[in-house]
């Protein structure tokens, strides 16, 4: 629909798309309970903002896209309002218990989503569900044949390419990149013909990733763009739990999961949570197919040792690789992208049409 008029707190990204942006994200990189409270008042701040421009626009639909804590409050503004509210990648109800999927089924009017697990649990608390599939299915596509990939990169196909991704907030990079890099180290001590790279995100500066990487004895590469280019070429990853696990997976990647959070963010949430795993591709197949090391156990050590086993024991390899393809198929057919488009447009057509 060419004559949609989008307006969006966002990036680079969404604004390249189209979106004329009204709050720039990039300094809004919050993880965690204990962190998310310190920057209430921030947030309360720019609640209000949204609020103001919504009574000034009056759009025809509110489309919330994950950071369920701010964007659930957001969600209730325009229900206030009468601004309808499509869910898009939801409050993972099925991790936090049944109320979280009630409490958003009584202030969205649809769900788009993206787990077929999800879309039952929204159901069952009486939410209008669409399930669209998984947007990543769309998205995580190589551009470049693997030889071309190593070219543009620079890289060595006969070595080993093992890829850093300490996450995409500032917060992520300064808790989990020096566990990383000590593990790079430890790596290149034991294998030494591996190759380093880092996909630098879009929300983080070069200048603070040079001046952590200087303090280290290991050669990283850093790149720009291309990253599913970049990933497709890589024999293993070191990630921060998040959205990247997924992609990984996507390509085939045997991934290690990172995290780490404030201590009672990570006991608040060890009570709250009622699933047993953190990374998506777990939680996807039910069981546990890639290491996860979380809080004092993602340390350098165990980091270097997973990476070690996984690039050396072809066994271990071969049954990761099996299961990630388990998880691809789980995450339903492509079109998920189109699909949801659709649901927005009709929400905002029905709600057009009756101003």
């Amino acid at each position: 629909q060419p004559d949609v008029h989008i307006l969006g707190m966002g990036g680079e990204m969404m604004r390249a798309a189209g979106v004329e942006i009204v709050y720039d994200i990039a300094d809004l990189g919050v993880m965690g309970l204990v962190e998310i409270v310190k920057s209430l008042p921030k947030l309360f701040r720019l609640r209000d903002m949204l609020r103001e421009i919504m009574i000034k626009e009056r759009p025809d639909v509110l489309v919330v896209i994950d950071y369920p804590g701010f964007n659930m409050r957001l969600a209730k503004v325009a229900k206030e309002l009468g601004i309808p509210v499509v869910s898009y990648i939801s409050p993972s109800a099925w991790a936090w218990g049944r109320g979280r999927a009630k409490e958003v089924a009584e202030t969205v009017d649809r769900v788009a989503a993206i787990f077929p697990f999800e879309a039952d649990v929204y159901r069952q608390a009486g939410a209008n569900v669409t399930f669209v599939g998984h947007p990543l299915i769309d998205i995580v596509k190589p551009t470049m044949a693997k030889e071309e990939a190593y070219r543009y990169f620079s890289a060595d196909p006969n070595r080993p390419l093992v890829l850093l991704m300490p996450g995409s907030r500032k917060q992520e990079i300064e808790k989990l990149l020096p566990d990383m890099l000590s593990a790079a180290e430890k790596i290149q001590s034991s294998l030494p013909e591996c190759q380093f790279f880092i996909p630098v995100a879009s929300t983080i500066s070069r200048e603070m990733l040079h001046t952590i990487i200087s303090s280290y004895q290991v050669s990283v590469e850093l790149t720009s763009g291309r990253v599913y280019d970049l990933m497709q070429i890589a024999d293993v990853a070191i990630a921060t739990s998040g959205t990247a696990t997924l992609e990984t997976s996507l390509l085939n990647i045997p991934t290690i999961i990172t995290y780490k959070a404030a201590t009672l963010t990570y006991w608040l949430a060890k009570f709250l949570v009622k699933i047993p795993y953190i990374g998506l591709p777990n939680i996807i197949a039910g069981r546990q197919i890639v290491p996860e090391l979380l809080q004092d156990e993602a340390n350098a050590e165990n980091i270097a040792g997973q990476a070690i086993d996984i690039l050396s024991n072809v066994t271990r390899r071969e049954k990761i690789l099996a299961d990630l393809a388990e998880v691809r198929q789980k995450l339903g057919e492509s079109g998920a992208v189109s699909r949801v488009a659709k649901v927005i447009l009709e929400v905002a057509a029905d709600n057009h049409g009756g101003k």
